[in-house]
């Protein structure tokens, strides 16, 4: 059970979630003197407004929160965000499915403390038993898993430690793992992993986990697992590089999916692809004007050493293929023009596969996981072309920079259908909910994955 869950309690506080225009319409008391405590404390119902009912021995018994418009599926974090150690039960639910509700309660009752003294006590809520108990339980652990993950320190999580999470995932569930590391890449013909993270004193490292049957439909989750990241020798300002411990965010995006694929026995053939490297700053790292071969024999002039993701992935994404793969799907923090185009919320999608698309927007919809369709517009290719190799690795122009991302992986994709996540993995604090680590597209790509699988 996910520590903000609980399936059972003697007296749980009750909840009751309104919209604005249904408490306003509201003819009898939800709890005895609901509506005078409320008018009392001017509470209408607007969203994240929080009103705390005391019995008569001063213990909390009823809480009345806001939803406003009701158009918020995770409107419940910043309620949980709020609210004391205790067990909690929603009797009025607003309008918000159970999933909904549930996920919002964990996002706002998440702290990552690791390294405080005093450990978080989140109030916990009362779930479903059974088997919808327990697929809430473990969507809520997976989301969690990548906010660790993102938050963990890179003294604490370099490619070696990224390693040590999979092999454990892999133990866990009886999955096969194969680990390619330091020169031994360019024995095994990862040239740009190895180019990458060569300057680190971790060396990089190249992660391929497999589980299922092999007759079940062919399932590759890609994730950019840079545990770190300067810039390279085109060193990033400190305001840049202050959060980029974040940038193994695909990585745990795609560990989690993981995760809830062979914990939920998703009949699937999975294979998970993890380069982990730390883009580092030696006399041995890469270079601008330097020219790399790669995993699929196409050549990259280095325009730019801190447009590093791409690389790794181009190796990832040309194994995964190899796979043949009926579905391939890759999660990166690759740019800050995917912010810049879509703020901190937005998952940017890019797809050619207009059902695949069409299915992770209905999963988007179904949980309230907001994704965005942008356009892998093809004639943006002529900025990534060079005189002297086959790409550049950087448009020089900065234009369109997420699209142009988005074309560098898609000369390195031969699936059948193809997804790319460029994702944040971040958020500032607000509406109660931490600032940190955050779960971007997760929720709506496994919405999908059940859709098409389960």
């Amino acid at each position: 059970m996910h520590k903000s869950f609980a399936a059972r309690a003697e007296a749980p506080v009750q909840v009751w979630l309104y919209a604005a225009k249904d408490f306003k319409g509201l003819e009898n008391d939800p709890f005895p003197g609901a509506r005078a405590i409320a008018a009392a404390q001017g509470f209408t119902g607007a969203a994240g407004q929080v009103l705390l009912s005391h019995d008569s021995e001063g213990a909390l018994s009823h809480v009345l929160y806001g939803l406003g418009a009701g158009d918020d599926a995770l409107a419940v974090a910043a309620l949980s965000a709020k609210l004391p150690e205790g067990v909690y039960k929603i009797i009025h639910d607003g309008g918000l499915p159970v999933a909904s509700v549930a996920a919002g309660w964990c996002d706002g009752a998440y702290r990552f403390d690791r390294y405080l003294k005093d450990k978080a006590k989140p109030p916990k809520l009362m779930i479903p038993g059974g088997k919808a108990g327990e697929a809430l339980s473990r969507e809520a652990d997976a989301v969690a898993m990548v906010r660790d993950l993102v938050n963990t320190p890179p003294c604490d999580m370099d490619p070696a430690a990224l390693e040590a999470v999979v092999a454990t995932l892999a133990e866990e569930f009886g999955a096969s793992l194969t680990v390619t590391i330091g020169d031994d890449l360019l024995e095994q013909n990862y040239p740009l992993v190895h180019a990458v993270g060569r300057a680190a004193k971790c060396p990089p490292r190249f992660l391929e986990l497999e589980w299922g049957d092999s007759d079940k439909p062919a399932l590759a989750l890609v994730g950019k697992g840079i545990t770190f990241d300067t810039g390279g020798l085109d060193i990033k300002p400190s305001s840049g590089m202050r959060i980029m411990k974040k940038d193994m965010g695909g990585s745990a995006h795609v560990i989690a999916l993981s995760r809830l694929v062979m914990a939920s026995n998703l009949p699937v053939h999975l294979k998970l692809y993890v380069p982990a490297a730390e883009n580092a700053i030696s006399g041995d790292a890469f270079r601008p004007g330097d020219i790399l071969s790669s995993r699929k024999g196409l050549s990259v002039e280095i325009d730019n050493t801190d447009a590093e993701g791409r690389l790794v992935l181009a190796d990832a994404l040309a194994r995964a293929c190899e796979f043949a793969p009926d579905l391939l799907i890759d999660f990166a923090t690759l740019t800050g023009a995917a912010r810049i185009a879509l703020g901190q919320d937005l998952a940017p999608l890019y797809s050619d596969d207009e059902q695949l698309v069409a299915d992770i927007l209905a999963g988007s919809k179904e949980t309230g996981d907001p994704v965005w369709r942008m356009p892998l517009w093809d004639p943006y290719l002529a900025e990534l072309k060079s005189p002297v190799a086959d790409l550049v690795n950087s448009a020089s122009s900065g234009f369109a920079g997420s699209i142009t991302a988005a074309l560098f992986l898609k000369q390195f994709v031969d699936a059948k259908s193809w997804a790319h996540f460029d994702v944040w993995a971040w958020r500032k604090g607000k509406y109660g909910r931490p600032e940190g680590a955050a779960a971007c597209g997760l929720r709506a790509v496994w919405a999908m994955l059940q859709a098409r699988y389960g």
